[in-house]
């Protein structure tokens, strides 16, 4: 508490400091600190972020309405070795006193530390200089506006710009817009020399970016130029680029209005000292070469060995290793067909998915066997990757499992295995940690250990017995993975084996759209030491054991200090009850509360079969890392057990006592399960994003299960979800989290988040989450963890908070501080803000953008 009281004292005094400092310290007598610019259009300001990217010079940046970087950089010493050496200067016998303390030496290096220079360099660096009004910026500026608004449509601009003192060395900039109208576009021509274009731009389908009665706008001329360099070039035009493409502007006679020409001339042809001009040509491709083994050292050898399948030549330097097709399903370019910039492309994708070369190169020339100069040679240059790859790697971590652990992995890859460009990886992977939270009588430091293997075998094609190329074409890129993987938990709650195994396909139906099918995706898991239950989930014993101290009637289920004994005692007072042979009866709260304990134990400490089969879609807008203005929707359904079931009963097997059915002696679970994920981002400019993110998701038992696999249930809370609590600190429903792990088989989840740049490559976030999870038709009874109606959404939580990320281009560290706001947990009318403090918030780690 008194490291808390120093920290919120130290806050103000330091804010008072920063505030003290002088903003125009450093701006030289005569000139002014820039404090804002102002954008006058037809006398009103504009808030135009296009119109604001014109600035040759802005303001200091602020955090909040303060210029924190400003005051920063004015807080330090700009010659801090000067000031040093004055010291000295100022008071020669100091300098002979310290070299007797110290030493001479120590003495020069001291002028050096942190305490003296460092924090100097710190602040300069950190900190940002004043920006000091620059006259012939200014007028830079101006006539970047100028063509700004010329560009779109105003043909009549006129700018000025006049200076504001406001405050002592501050001052503003007033640039002044006067546009006069916009002009439109009125009759929009062609005059295209070539027919064989001038009869593609006059059949192609796709609609024009310039249209009769629109605003002019540059933007929309250069869109129209590459839609139609695309359109020509992938319709066999080889040669033509957008600098072929030009247009006549007329705005003569005509009143706030211009008339469009399109003009494309014949291709430009230069021949040494002399140049012609020819009709474009379409060509058509003649060949396709394909070198398996390409590399600058090897370019000039012979071939040694060579193959055509399907009208393609194959060429090996060396003895040639692909099977054929592996290497010709990935070309789009066929021969006899027209050439074509989407074809390239969709090559050059394919095989780079294959993840056996290099990224390919793909050049043409024309076949100076055709007499009539119109085909095309295609080379598709391939360059070989290594057959096998290593990789280690070695990871600190923290979760809400382990408070310190240290994991090493290995993998190793290998390529073309069965020479039609498959690949397999195989890893392994170990972990060691310690959790202060699990059952560790030994008082051991690294308590907790986990090891497993990994192996994946990817096919860049569907693996099926029959033909699928009509529903998923090889332009969609598919492929499919089978994998295995094995792995041991040792003191990690009740000790697990887990085995995995599936089948799975991938496609990309368009650019931006993925599908992953999940053929078979099986898993059994095991656990080792279900008699520690207790030990790990100990809010469950904790409840247990008080209802205990009142009804248990066998002394011999309690040890010397009258507490249920783990395993025996805890089991044997269980059945006492759920026997009735306790004072507690069926309709009794106590009684309801073992009833439910029991069956959360005996969830989680049965052993798992699950064999699902799922389809995920995924849609993105987003173009690249820097893209900030996308939508991402996501959707997944996944059935378990109903192949199973469905064999069983045609099978006539036999059921169980308690009526299911079994394999390998194992209940199997069976259920539906479905997700819903959408992400929205929008881009306000200077680095200012709103983010949001909705998610629902509900798995529902039947048949063979009246329950959740604890590996399919969702949980509440952390630094990917509701911020404001833990993982599995929330929920279900109200009843404020009472076990250790807490799950459910429904959540609803709504994210929103504010970036902003605060300065460099620090970032700032406010964000609020909504959310929580329930039960529904499963076994759980407690009434406050169901969903029973549209009344229960009065318990989706609420928490908010702020953060700070920097980002690493690479990735982004990011730590974000969480509250309570609205706690459903709580009594209604005592759930907002009861624990809006820093003694419940909750601070996250995190890498990356949660959303």
């Amino acid at each position: 508490m008194k490291n808390n009281s120093t920290k919120i004292i130290a806050f103000p005094l330091i804010a008072i400091l920063i505030c003290a400092c002088n903003a125009v310290k450093r701006v030289p007598d005569g000139k002014n600190l820039l404090v804002k610019n102002n954008i006058v259009v037809n006398g009103k300001n504009t808030n135009d972020e296009n119109a604001s990217n014109q600035m040759y010079q802005k303001p200091n940046g602020t955090l909040l309405g303060y210029r924190l970087r400003l005051n920063l950089y004015n807080l330090a010493n700009l010659n801090p070795d000067s000031t040093y050496a004055a010291k000295f200067k100022n008071n020669p016998g100091l300098y002979e006193r310290q070299s007797k303390l110290l030493s001479a030496k120590q003495v020069d290096r001291l002028g050096q530390s942190f305490l003296y220079k460092g924090i100097h360099e710190f602040l300069k660096n950190t900190g940002e200089p004043p920006v000091i009004i620059d006259t012939s910026k200014t007028k830079k500026t101006l006539t970047r506006l100028k063509f700004y608004y010329f560009n779109n449509g105003y043909f009549n601009v006129s700018t000025a710009y006049t200076i504001d003192s406001i405050a002592h060395k501050k001052a503003q900039i007033n640039y002044n817009i006067t546009t006069g109208p916009a002009y439109k576009l009125d009759t929009i021509k062609s005059k295209i020399s070539t027919p064989a274009l001038d009869s593609l731009y006059k059949t192609n389908p796709e609609p024009s970016f310039l249209k009769s009665g629109n605003q002019y706008k540059t933007s929309d001329f250069e869109e129209e130029k590459n839609r139609l360099t695309t359109y020509f070039r992938n319709h066999g035009a080889y040669f033509f680029q957008p600098t072929y493409v030009t247009f006549d502007i007329d705005t003569i006679g005509k009143k706030d209005k211009a008339d469009v020409t399109l003009i494309i001339n014949n291709n430009n042809i230069q021949e040494r000292d002399s140049s012609r001009t020819e009709p474009f040509k379409l060509y058509k491709i003649s060949d396709v070469n394909i070198y398996t083994d390409y590399s600058p050292a090897n370019a000039k050898m012979p071939i040694q060995d060579s193959t055509s399948y399907n009208n393609f030549n194959l060429y090996s330097y060396k003895t040639l290793k692909y099977k054929p097709r592996a290497i010709t399903d990935a070309i789009f370019i066929s021969k006899g067909s027209t050439f074509s910039d989407t074809r390239t492309t969709l090559t050059s994708r394919y095989l780079n998915n294959l993840k056996i070369f290099n990224y390919p190169s793909i050049q043409y020339e024309v076949d100076k066997r055709d007499s009539t100069a119109q085909s095309l040679i295609a080379k598709v240059y391939l360059t070989p990757r290594k057959k096998y790859s290593f990789g280690a790697t070695l990871d600190f971590t923290h979760s809400n499992i382990q408070d310190f652990g240290i994991g090493a992995s290995i993998s190793e890859t290998i390529r073309n295995v069965f020479n039609r460009a498959e690949t397999l990886e195989i890893s392994a992977r170990a972990n060691i940690g310690s959790s202060k939270d699990m059952a560790n009588p030994n008082n051991t430091f690294f308590n907790v250990s986990e090891y497993g293997v990994d192996l994946k075998l990817n096919f860049p094609r569907i693996l099926l017995p029959f033909g699928t190329e009509k529903i998923i074409p090889k332009r969609m890129i598919p492929s499919t993975a089978i994998s295995a993987g094995f792995s041991k938990q040792t003191n990690i709650g009740l000790d697990k084996e887990n085995f995995t195994g599936g089948i799975s396909y991938n496609w990309s139906p368009k650019r931006h759209n993925t599908v992953k099918f999940d053929l078979l995706n099986a898993q059994f898991v095991r656990n080792l030491n279900p008699n520690n239950y207790y030990r790990v989930y100990t809010s469950s014993y904790r409840e247990l054991n008080n209802i205990a101290q009142s009804y248990n009637t066998d002394a011999g289920n309690i040890d010397d200090q009258g507490n249920l004994t783990i395993p025996d005692g805890a089991a044997d007072f269980t059945n006492d009850v759920l026997n009735n042979t306790t004072a507690l009866q069926p309709g009794d709260p106590a009684y309801r509360d073992v009833e439910s304990i029991e069956e959360r134990r005996v969830r989680l400490t049965e052993n798992d079969f699950i064999l699902a089969s799922s389809y995920t879609f995924t849609k993105t807008t987003k173009k690249d890392l820097a893209d900030n203005n996308f939508y991402q929707f996501k959707t997944k359904i996944e059935s378990a057990g109903t192949l199973l079931s469905a064999v069983s009963s045609i099978g006539g097997l036999p059921k169980n006592a308690k009526g299911n059915y079994e394999i390998f002696n194992l209940e199997y679970a069976e259920y539906i399960k479905t997700e819903f994920d959408y992400i929205k981002h929008w881009d306000f400019g200077k680095e200012k994003v709103l983010a949001v993110r909705s998610f629902f998701g509900i798995a529902i038992p039947f048949g063979n299960s009246d329950y959740i696999p604890f590996s399919r249930s969702y949980y509440s809370g952390g630094s990917n979800d509701n911020r404001g609590w833990q993982p599995y600190a929330l929920g279900p429903g109200s009843t404020n989290a009472v076990d250790d792990f807490n799950e459910a088989n429904m959540k609803i989840a709504l994210s929103a988040e504010y970036r902003f740049k605060i300065f460099g490559d620090v970032k700032g976030a406010i964000f609020a989450d909504a959310g929580n999870i329930w039960n529904v038709l499963d076994n759980v009874t407690d009434e406050k963890a169901r969903f029973s109606s549209l009344n229960d959404l009065e318990e989706i939580a609420l928490g908010s908070g702020f953060g700070l990320r920097y980002d690493l281009s690479f990735f982004v560290i990011r730590l974000d501080l969480g509250f309570k706001t609205y706690n459903p947990a709580h009594d209604k009318g005592s759930r907002w803000f009861k624990e809006y403090n820093f003694g419940h918030s909750v601070l996250n780690f995190g890498i990356n953008y949660p959303f």
